[in-house]
Parts: structure tokens; C-alpha cells; sequence
């Protein structure tokens, strides 16, 4: 398991552990990286596959120090921070399949991490040779620290395998940033349950794009109070004052764009000690667009973050890049990995509604969050309504439910 343990009395751990939660005490498939080094395959049916797609990082799996793996990603040669990175192992040879043809049995994929930087998201993911929808039996969970290990586990709904079906395990991690990366693993295991008495999942399964909610299903509203843009290659500049101006009218908006994004605060001092139910929404007022209509993947979107550091207290009358990060590195204030990637809806007034994730939403209610930024992700020019406009339904906004 982890550095340092004991092999009888971690394996006497680990199973007791199991036992007590109502999952199978002896795994059907399990990895604990106890070996002088992770077991490899570039097939994944003998060892790991690992490898990378989208961008230009690299990685590698290795034995990261007694009793766990560690991945390794290298994105420093990457531009534009849409990459990912998975480990992948064939673990269908140790599975009873025909136990899902049984009422109540599931497949449960489940590891045990700690990464590098946070907040990181790492998603768990089962298919077989017969998957086409890749972004089905996938969940993705939010690890907000690096100095802890965290349990993670998925168990899936309509898992469709059988006897003979090559099944595999996966883990992955994308679009961390433009730096090095580590994610240890104490173990990795899939097993065949009965999820009656296999206990709820461990971490905090969240889909991967989930649907749009509908904006009435959300009862509470927290409007931005302030509104800010930013430019990274002219950092000591204040944009209070951009506008766009058309038809002899003058707006003045905030806008993602080449160097320039958008920063969003929000005063969440009535809320302290509530707790965020649920995904919700940041709803953004559109006032112009400008994008290639080609089809081009990752491209042509925004892409919202953290605020994670930096001026808590910006305002949009003096707040330049360089006030806002006050010296520290830009990806230490503002979270190279995205919370959503997602379309502008076009027109002046369209409604952009994107998508927060509930941790997302618990750190803006618990101030570890200081608000989040509006990224340009590949050539766009987008400018919304901001803080300051006359409608109060064009200021942007976040929508939620509170438990």
C-alpha cells in the first residue's frame, strides 16, 4: 500500500477494511504496486499501457517508491493545454462476468491517489472491445490537495459485459497545464459487487459534461459583484473602460480574447457554513462574437477556472494582471485545468450557461475559491455584459442549489 507499510499487516488492513465496507474481501482484479517495478505492456493485458493523445505531453509509469506507481506527465513542450493522459490495464482475466447477468451486480473501479497540484480533477473509467461511447461508465473526481491520499471509486449502471469480453480499467488525467506532473497510485482495483451491500462510492463521482440543468431547477442566485478584464501581455494595464461600439452605441463589456480573459468575484459571506447541492450554472450575457466557423476541436470556446489566489479584494476600476497575480505564477493564481470548456451562444443577449461542479461551488461558498476566469481557448473574441450593466439580468451570475 503506502510507503513504508508492512506487508502482513497491510494486507490484514486492507482486507478488513473491505470486509467492514460490504465489498468482496479478496479482489478480483488488484494492482498494489508492491514490486521493484510497475509491470508494463503496450497492449495493456499483460502490465500498463500508458500514453498520451491531443497535445504534445509525454509521459511515464513507473515505481514511484515502495508500494505505489506514480505517473508522470511532462507538458512543458505542450501550447495550448488540451491533453490528456491515461494508464490502462485489461482486467477482465480476473473478473466473474457472469455475475452482472445477476439482479443488484455491478462493476466498481477504484483507486487510491494523491497528485501534485490542486484543486486536479483525474477521471476513472471501464469499457469493453464492443464500447464506442467513450464517455459512458467514465466519472471524473475533484482532489483538492496535494498532501493527502484519496479513495476514489465508480461503480457503473448498465455495464454491458460478458464471459469472454475483454474488459478494461482506466485512469486518466487532462489539460493540468503546461508544467510537470505526478499522480501517485497506492492501488488500483475492479471487482464485480452486489451493490446492496458494497456501500456508496468513495471521493465524489462527477459526470464528465454533464447535461445543462435547467436554470428553473436551481432556486438560488449570486450575482458577480465585480466584473474585470485582464491581459497577461500588457499586465500593467486597467481595462475599466472596454467597450464595444456599433450602430452609434457604446457597451461597455469584459472579453476573452488572444491574451486578455475574464475575472468574476463574488461576495459569499451570507452563505459561510452552507453546503452547495448539486451542479450549477454561470450564466453569461453575450454582447458580441467573433470565431472561425471551421470545426475544429478545442477550439474557437471559452474555457472557465478557478481564481485560486492572488487580490482577493480586485476591483474593476484599478485591477491590471499584474495586481490580480501580485508576483506570485500565473498558475498558482488562476487553474490551468478547466472547470468546463464550452460554446458561446451567439448574438447580442444570448445566454451562455455553464456548467460548476458542486467542489467548484463549495470553494466559492467557503472563500478557497476566489472567484473564476473566462479563458479564450483557441482563436475567439467573445464580449459579455458585465457587473456594472444597467439590467440587472445581463450581469453575469451563478446559479445553485443549496443542500
Amino acid at each position: 500500500m503506502i510507503a513504508g507499510r508492512k506487508w502482513g499487516l497491510g494486507l490484514f488492513v486492507f482486507g478488513l477494511g473491505l470486509i467492514l465496507n460490504g465489498a468482496p474481501a479478496r479482489a478480483q482484479f488488484v494492482d498494489d504496486f508492491d514490486g521493484p517495478a510497475v509491470a508494463t505492456d503496450p497492449e495493456g493485458v499483460g502490465g500498463w499501457a500508458f500514453f498520451t493523445g491531443e497535445g504534445k505531453a509525454v509521459m511515464d509509469f513507473v515505481q514511484g517508491g515502495p508500494g505505489y506507481a506514480s505517473i508522470l506527465v511532462d507538458a512543458t513542450k505542450d501550447r495550448r493545454n488540451v491533453w490528456w493522459a491515461l494508464i490502462k490495464h485489461r482486467v477482465s482475466g480476473r473478473l466473474d462476468l457472469a455475475l452482472l447477468n445477476e439482479p443488484g451486480h455491478a462493476l466498481r473501479i477504484e483507486a487510491r491517489i494523491r497528485v501534485s497540484g490542486a484543486p486536479r480533477r483525474v477521471n476513472l473509467h471501464l469499457n469493453t472491445q464492443k464500447t464506442t461511447d467513450f464517455h459512458s461508465h467514465l466519472m471524473e473526481f475533484d482532489i483538492p490537495d496535494t498532501t493527502q491520499w484519496h479513495t476514489i471509486s465508480m461503480t457503473t449502471r448498465g455495464f454491458q459485459a460478458a464471459p469472454g469480453d475483454a474488459v478494461n480499467g482506466q485512469m486518466a488525467l487532462m489539460d493540468w497545464g503546461l508544467g510537470q506532473y505526478e499522480v501517485d497510485i497506492d492501488y488500483f482495483r475492479v471487482d464485480v459487487v452486489d451493490i446492496r451491500t458494497a456501500g456508496p462510492d468513495k471521493g465524489e463521482p462527477l459526470p464528465y459534461h454533464p447535461p445543462v440543468a435547467d436554470p428553473r431547477s436551481l432556486t438560488r442566485e449570486a450575482t458577480a459583484v465585480q466584473a474585470a478584464m485582464v491581459d497577461s501581455e500588457n499586465a500593467g494595464v486597467n481595462f475599466r473602460d472596454w467597450q464595444v461600439a456599433d450602430a452609434g452605441m457604446k457597451t461597455r463589456v469584459v472579453g476573452a480574447g488572444g491574451s486578455r480573459f475574464v475575472i468574476l468575484r463574488w461576495d459569499m459571506r451570507a452563505l459561510a457554513g452552507k453546503r452547495a447541492e448539486g451542479s450549477g450554472l454561470l450564466e453569461l450575457t453575450t454582447r458580441s462574437l467573433a470565431r472561425t466557423t471551421d470545426d475544429i476541436p478545442d477550439f474557437g470556446l471559452i474555457r472557465v477556472v478557478e481564481i485560486l489566489a492572488g487580490d482577493p479584494l480586485w476591483k474593476r476600476e484599478t485591477v491590471t494582471f499584474d495586481s490580480l497575480v501580485r508576483g506570485e505564477p500565473r498558475d498558482t493564481v488562476v487553474c490551468p485545468q478547466m472547470i468546463i470548456d464550452w460554446p458561446v451562444t451567439e448574438g447580442a443577449g444570448g445566454k451562455t450557461l455553464l456548467t460548476i461542479t458542486r467542489p467548484v461551488l463549495q470553494r466559492l461558498i467557503d472563500g478557497r475559491t476566489l472567484g473564476l476566469a473566462v479563458l479564450p481557448l483557441g482563436a475567439i473574441h467573445a464580449s459579455f455584459r458585465g457587473s456594472e450593466a444597467e439590467e440587472r439580468g445581463f450581469r453575469p451570475r451563478l446559479l445553485f442549489n443549496l443542500r
